[in-house]
């Protein structure tokens, strides 16, 4: 199947959001790792940590993962950086 402008783009898109969630993943693991701002210690000791965890890793992935996209499509420029490339 020949992949289509639209599906190039979303491509993109899905690329770059998920270079954002992995890049989120690491972080929340150093966080974790290190006990930065104590936030191991805060989850190990609540009852709640499955959605501490959860919240934890669902923001900042969700917010790595937008600023990512976000960043692709700053970088793609305009049609006077690149007159040759098809948008």
């Amino acid at each position: 199947m020949k992949a289509t402008h639209d599906t190039t783009l979303v491509r993109f898109l899905v690329q770059h959001c998920a270079a954002g969630v992995i890049a989120g993943l690491v972080f929340c693991g150093a966080v974790i790792y290190l006990d930065i701002a104590n936030m191991r210690t805060l989850l190990l000791g609540s009852e709640h940590m499955g959605k501490g965890l959860y919240l934890l890793l669902g923001s900042i992935c969700g917010t790595f993962g937008a600023l990512a996209m976000a960043v692709g499509v700053m970088r793609l420029g305009d049609h006077s950086d690149h007159p040759d490339r098809e948008y």
